[in-house]
């Protein structure tokens, strides 16, 4: 079992940064891979990154590819989305999930991922 928690979000002007932080509780964090979702408001959930277990595998969607990086501290249990250029279609709640089996591969798909955080709120002004 592990407890996500997401924090770093908040209100910024297009074409700013911000970085979002998933803490995870549990000594195994590093045997999980974790993912980044978000849902924006009248719209489903979706996949924005993730990152694998053992070798740090990453994935992207389209919309976020070259503008946002995910990357991880095992030492810290903690999963970072740095998040710039940012457009207000990036405003959204963004929820951190960890898959704890699985293969080595960076999953996208929410069926995959077994936990998942309360999510935090990321709002682009444009």
């Amino acid at each position: 079992q592990v407890q996500l928690v997401e924090s770093g979000g908040g209100l910024v002007q297009t074409g700013g940064s911000l970085r979002l932080s998933c803490a995870a509780s549990g000594r195994t964090f590093s045997s999980y891979a974790v993912g980044w979702f978000r849902q924006a408001p009248g719209k489903e959930r979706e996949f924005v990154s993730s990152i694998s277990r053992l070798f740090g595998e990453t994935s992207y969607a389209d919309s976020v590819k070259g503008r946002f990086t995910i990357s991880r501290d095992n030492a810290k249990n903690t999963v970072y989305l740095q998040m710039s250029s940012l457009k207000p279609e990036d405003t959204a709640v963004y929820y951190c999930a960890a898959r704890g089996a699985g293969g080595v591969y960076a999953p996208r798909l929410e069926a995959e991922f077994q936990y998942w955080g309360q999510g935090t709120q990321v709002t682009v002004s444009s």
